[in-house]
Order: structure tokens, then sequence, then C-alpha cells
């Protein structure tokens, strides 16, 4: 599975006219594709609209807040996925960051792309698996005001303990680290991008453009 190198190299907050950064970040992709390949999981829920969140009816779970709301409106169907790069991402990040701390950070920042990969074929599976129907944008906890905390509901419904490994911390730390959950509505109407802008971003306060008073471009 190929990782998009663009993302990678802005996820470090570097320019696309840094060529040194960028072959170097090529170069580390693709020893990071050979070593490592995205694993997810997904499921279909029945859903409902309830005050203050949505009913995840299969789970017996609400996905609280404003946004998930907004997100899913339209749909009766939705899907929870999580995709992980699993234990070898952790045990790679941890042998280069004893060898070479740049390099280490290069790969951190591949990982990231990767995963998203991960999470770009598996809605690929889920357009295969449903034709006909319509996506919402892929949306996760953390986003606008959808609490961290559903991590730990997500995992559990999809059981991806068991099915990936993946576990989430009480502190709502994701193992392995390069782990992800999403949501997907599934409608019979055409869904328009709704999630755009740093808004609903998670590393919003963090963000190094931000700071530098420009956008990521996401």
């Amino acid at each position: 599975m190929k990782l998009n190198v663009d993302d990678a190299v802005r996820y470090m907050g570097a320019g696309k006219g840094n060529a040194e950064i960028r072959e170097m970040t090529a170069e580390i992709a693709e020893e990071l594709e050979k070593a490592v390949k995205p694993r997810f999981t997904w499921r279909t829920f029945h859903i409902e609209m309830q005050e203050g969140g949505v009913l995840f009816r299969e789970a017996g779970e609400i996905l609280p807040g404003k946004l998930a709301v907004n997100m899913l409106q339209e749909c009766e169907t939705a899907v929870l996925m999580v995709c992980t790069l699993g234990a070898e991402f952790d045990a790679m990040q941890r042998a280069w960051s004893a060898r070479d701390m740049a390099r280490a950070v290069v790969l951190d920042a591949c990982g990231s792309a990767l995963v998203e990969a991960g999470c770009d074929a598996a809605e690929e599976e889920l357009a295969g698996r449903f034709p006909g129907m319509y996506r919402t944008d892929r949306f996760s906890s953390g986003y606008g005001d959808i609490p961290l905390e559903t991590q730990d509901w997500i995992l559990r419904a999809v059981d991806a303990g068991r099915r990936l490994g993946v576990t989430v911390t009480a502190s709502c730390l994701m193992i392995p680290s390069k782990s992800v959950t999403a949501v997907i509505g599934l409608s019979d109407k055409p869904q328009g991008a709704k999630i755009r802008g740093c808004a609903y971003c998670t590393l919003r306060e963090e963000c190094a453009y931000r700071k530098r008073g420009t956008v990521c471009g996401a």
C-alpha cells in the first residue's frame, strides 16, 4: 500500500519545495511500505438521532455532539472503522529512535500518512460493498465536539482488541500508536463535504501551521 509522501512532508511542517526533506521522506516511505502493512476492520450499525447525539443501536452507545448529528442526520446506517499499523510500526519506531532521531521523526510522519492510506483503502472496500450508497466525510473521536473518550466504546463495538490488537489507555492514547478510529455515514442521498478547516482538527491547539499564520490545506 502506497502512502502519500506530500502528506508526510506536510505533517512535519515542511514545504513541498524542500527537495532534501522530500527525497528523504520518499526513501523512508518506501522502506516503511515494505515493512508494515495497515490492517483495518469495520462494522455497520443502524443509527437513530437522539437529543445531543446519535445512537448506534447494535452497540447500545451514543456518539455525542452536534458534529455527529450534523454529519449523520441524513443517514440510517453508519460504519465504525478502526485502522492500525500494529505493533510492528512501534517496534520499528523505537529502533530508529535509538539510532537516528532525525530519520525517526520522518518515519513517524510517514506512519501517520500510511495509516491514513489504510483508512482510504477501507473506504474503497466500503464503496465496493455498498454500491449506490453515498458516504459522508470520514470523522473521528476528537473532531469538533466529539469526545476522545468515545474511542473506547468504538473499539469494543468492532472488536478491535481481538481482531487488530488495538486498545486505548485511560488517557485516551491508542495502542499501537499509529491506530485510528473513524465514523462514516451511509446514505441514499448525495453527501456534501462537511469537515474542512481548523475547527475540526484535533491538533489545532499545537498546530505549527496556525502558529505561522497559515493552514495545512486539509
